[in-house]
């Protein structure tokens, strides 16, 4: 069980967006998820934009752009999400161009939030995927502050796929502080135990980013 008294089963399950984007997933794949997720009471399924449109009644569906690298050229990010929003997706979450930020290339960074942002419109949620793990504390301080004047709701610690790891609690706990309650904090990437997940949670995410959600929802009480 979890190392927290005041957070519940149901409190956690609406802050999971029940993840599936492994590239051998199917149509059949994402049917499961669906129904596991409207089980689970979930908050959002996230799934890769090419399984878009899919129908959910009473979860919230996210997609990426950028994914996994960020290396993606920013107007191809930006006209990513926009289809992915005309198909359905109320929330979008981006990769940065991780080596910009290692560089201190702000700027670029700046540039291609704001890109995808006014590619996509208003219309819906958009998460900044920083890479934490592969950046110095500095880089993400810089990183969570460029997010916000670029108009994101959101940024969030990892895409999973990295080599340096996924979300920490030193890292959420430091994006949280910069963001100072002004935007949402996702964390996401090798979070597999309640334990984790109520640490994550203390330390400031206002959301997790999970694709072993039962095993987790299971550690918290009812």
């Amino acid at each position: 069980m979890a190392n927290s008294t005041s957070l519940t089963r149901a409190a956690v399950a609406a802050m999971i967006d029940h993840t599936l984007l492994a590239p051998e997933a199917t149509t059949a794949d994402v049917d499961a998820l669906i129904a596991e997720a409207r089980a689970l009471g979930v908050y959002a399924i996230c799934v890769s934009p090419s399984m878009l449109p899919v129908r959910a009644p009473g979860v919230a569906i996210a997609t990426v752009a950028g994914f996994p690298s960020g290396k993606h050229h920013s107007l191809v990010k930006g006209a990513e999400a926009r289809l992915s929003v005309e198909h359905g997706a109320a929330e979008v979450d981006m990769v940065i161009d991780v080596g910009a930020a290692l560089a201190a290339d702000y700027n670029a960074v700046l540039a291609d939030i704001v890109t995808v942002r006014e590619a996509m419109g208003e219309r819906a949620v958009l998460k900044v995927i920083i890479e934490s793990a592969a950046l110095p504390d500095a880089a993400i301080v810089e990183v969570c502050r460029v997010a916000e004047r670029a108009g994101a709701n959101f940024v969030k610690t990892s895409t999973g796929f990295h080599p340096a790891g996924g979300a920490s609690v030193h890292a959420v706990a430091l994006m949280a502080d910069t963001v100072g309650g002004r935007l949402g904090v996702k964390a996401s990437g090798g979070i597999r135990t309640a334990e984790a997940a109520a640490e994550l949670i203390a330390a400031g995410a206002t959301r997790l980013g999970l694709s072993k959600s039962r095993a987790v929802l299971d550690g918290f009480p009812a």
